[in-house]
């Protein structure tokens, strides 16, 4: 069986960007013998974030927990926070070393401008997702978040207002333009359209969807929790029925593979290289 794996698969940018910062403010803290915090897992990868657990990084899941802290380092995670929170870090005199994606925060500041412009803001993205529950906390004016068609044609967007529309990074490039038109019909003016998809999401989503058009079966390699992973999973799936979501090498039953044929690997922004790597091989075996 010949296996593939993604040339696009694994950690992007910003999740490198935010895993090594956190490494490295453990590393500091151990000669210190401060304590270091990130505010939210710091990618939605459990493995790295289990492995950063037992070098010292303490994980604050609400600002409940974040006001009880009184010393040491606030990471602020990949997917970025709301701006009360950076308030918040500071008013408590913490250190706060900020490894928020700069694709995201090119958002943050797109939303607290046009919201102080006076535009009405629409997310598209998922609410409960933490990159769009912390874009919604930079506008200074009410956010709708648009998930699917149902919530686009439902929409009614205010006619006093000039409408903006900006993408959470990991959403699916061709869910935003069917969005994108839905929304664009609802009204006579033209919206300020801002595809801020990530490159990178686009490009893993077009790879892994060329990739599972040729393959006669199909590994997606994540955390349960990562919206990117779990989109590849979609796409995947839609191309090749044999498709498989692992989290781990634990999770990987070779059983259900095929002996002949092509075997496609891919994995999301915030799967570690290694765990690809040993995925790949135990399929070769």
């Amino acid at each position: 069986m010949e296996v593939r794996v993604a040339k696009t698969a694994g950690f992007c940018f910003g999740v490198k960007r935010a895993v090594d910062c956190c490494y490295q403010e453990a590393e500091k803290a151990k000669s210190t013998g401060s304590r270091v915090y990130t505010f939210g897992p710091i990618i939605h990868n459990e493995q790295v974030v289990e492995d950063l657990a037992q070098k010292g990084v303490e994980v604050l899941h609400s600002e409940e927990e974040l006001a009880r802290v009184t010393e040491g380092t606030v990471i602020i995670r990949s997917h970025g926070v709301a701006r009360e929170v950076y308030d918040k870090i500071g008013a408590a005199g913490l250190k706060l070393v900020d490894a928020t994606c700069p694709f995201v925060k090119k958002i943050h500041r797109i939303v607290e401008e046009k919201s102080a412009a006076g535009y009405q803001v629409v997310v598209i993205g998922k609410a409960s997702h933490p990159e769009v529950e912390g874009i919604c906390g930079w506008s200074k004016t009410p956010v709708t978040v648009i998930e699917n068609e149902q919530e686009a044609k439902a929409f009614r967007p205010d006619p006093d207002k000039r409408l903006c529309i900006v993408s959470q990074t990991t959403f699916n490039s061709k869910k935003f333009d069917k969005l994108v038109e839905i929304l664009y019909g609802l009204r006579y003016d033209v919206p300020d359209i801002l595809n801020t998809i990530c490159n990178a999401t686009e490009e893993r989503q077009s790879e892994a969807a060329m990739l599972a058009g040729q393959a006669d079966a199909m590994i997606v390699i994540g955390g349960k929790h990562s919206s990117n992973t779990q989109k590849l999973y979609e796409i995947c799936k839609a191309r090749c029925d044999r498709t498989f979501f692992i989290q781990t090498l634990a999770d990987l039953d070779v059983r259900h593979l095929p002996s002949m044929g092509c075997l496609g690997i891919t994995a999301g922004a915030s799967t570690p290289n290694n765990l690809i790597e040993e995925v790949s091989k135990q399929c070769q075996k």
